[in-house]
């Protein structure tokens, strides 16, 4: 694994490649996938049967596309109690964390015979994406559709590609768990277009949650406006940020943990111990050598792995802020005090005992997080994510009309004179009682 001095041409170079890395679409993905999104809609489920049977080899019809409780059983019973008893502490911790975020509306007396106030609504339908074949994640539909549940939605339902249509028992058992309402049996761009538009049997949704491949992302970029999304999610990523009191097997394991999601995913170590780097980067190999998916590993790590050697932790967080991972570790002494330098990050996870993994899993908070710098803006998915807000707005006619001086002199300022007669006919009204 490289080290790199941060004064030197070859990090800014690095670093330049590591935030440029990731989602750009290129033209040509965008259009097929638009050709795709284009035919859901106008042709229905003809177009989202034809996509199924090109893309995932699964033939389905109106009959077969959604899973029946029997199949949902069937396949989630094939789950060892001991995995199912895996997704139910994982629940049940999302679910202690998330109760935390659910809002409440609000109504304010401002002033004599002025109320005003928002009504919190949660959104009618929920979709919920989750891959289903080679790589499937029961932890993603689990951080999507709880917090979805405890906001209130009325139906979730979830689309995940069946292989040789059989359901993922993993995904169908989570599905349970979660309390999703229907699971449908296609994946792929064409699944977030039939969910967005709806279709002869794809209920139409509010907002699709959850992250797929690129043709997934792309799908969610292009329908966001025709409905909501949680995030376009790009490639998986860690920075840590380590001192001379961090013990290097655990820096090396949790770069190496980032590494092995795909060759895209980027894992950055900052210090300022140029001994902890050399001791990290020899665990790193070492490590290496015993895990499964070592080629992926050193793929990733050969474009998007380094340790950076600052001259202080103060820099190391700067350049953290700057780069706005996905997932921030800070394995240093009194972690509290730099977490409050942190400006930029989905989740940030304090001390050396408190990997990365535990958050991908069983701590409660989400995983579903800003990606690609877009922490900058971004936050995890939350309950806060299905709800609607509701502007609510009462004057009485004494309110009116201490107001109504300013606001049509505003409308026509504004050269909207229908605004300003909208007023000037209540003022006359008023005036004549």
């Amino acid at each position: 694994m490289r080290i790199i001095r941060a004064d030197a041409r070859e990090f800014r170079e690095f670093f330049r490649k590591l935030r440029g890395r990731g989602t750009a679409f290129t033209p040509e993905l965008l259009g097929r996938v638009a050709q795709i999104i284009q035919d859901v809609r106008l042709k229905g489920d003809e177009a989202l049967f034809d996509y199924t049977k090109k893309f995932d080899g699964c033939e389905v019809n109106a009959a077969a596309v959604e899973a029946t409780k029997a199949e949902i059983k069937e396949a989630a019973s094939t789950v060892p109690a001991a995995d199912r008893e895996v997704l139910k502490l994982a629940a049940l911790r999302i679910e202690k964390y998330h109760r935390h975020q659910v809002a409440a509306g609000y109504i304010l007396d401002e002033e004599n015979g002025v109320v005003l106030g928002q009504k919190i609504i949660p959104l009618e339908r929920a979709g919920i994406y989750a891959p289903g074949g080679k790589a499937s994640y029961p932890s993603t539909l689990l951080m999507a559709a709880v917090p979805a549940r405890i906001a209130g939605v009325k139906e979730i339902i979830l689309a995940s590609p069946a292989k040789d249509g059989r359901l993922n028992p993993l995904i169908a058992a989570a599905a349970q768990i979660a309390g999703v309402d229907r699971i449908f049996k296609i994946g792929g761009a064409q699944a977030v277009a039939a969910m967005a538009y709806g279709t002869q049997t794809v209920p139409r949704v509010d907002i699709i949650a959850g992250p797929g491949n690129a043709y997934v992302a792309a799908a969610k970029k292009l329908v966001f406006g025709q409905v909501a999304i949680d995030m376009i999610a790009g490639p998986s990523e860690v920075a840590i940020i380590a001192d001379e009191s961090a013990d290097p097997a655990f820096a090396a394991a949790d770069l190496l943990a980032q590494a092995e999601h795909d060759e895209m995913a980027a894992a950055v170590l900052f210090t300022a111990s140029a001994q902890l780097a050399a001791r990290t980067a020899d665990e790193v190999k070492k490590q290496m050598q015993t895990l499964a998916k070592k080629n992926i590993i050193e793929a990733s790590l050969s474009q998007y792995g380094a340790i950076i050697i600052t001259d202080d932790i103060g820099q190391a967080v700067e350049l953290a802020n700057l780069f706005a991972p996905e997932h921030l570790e800070l394995m240093v002494e009194n972690p509290s005090f730099w977490l409050e330098q942190v400006r930029s990050a989905g989740s940030v996870f304090l001390g050396s005992y408190t990997p990365e993994a535990l958050g991908d899993y069983t701590a409660g908070a989400n995983h579903i997080l800003p990606t690609e710098g877009t922490a900058r803006f971004s936050s995890p998915l939350g309950v806060y994510d299905f709800y609607k807000r509701m502007s609510v707005l009462s004057f009485s006619q004494d309110a009116f009309n201490r107001l109504s001086g300013p606001t049509g002199r505003f409308a026509r300022m504004e050269g909207l004179d229908a605004h300003a007669n909208s007023i000037r006919v209540r003022s006359a009204r008023s005036e004549n009682i």
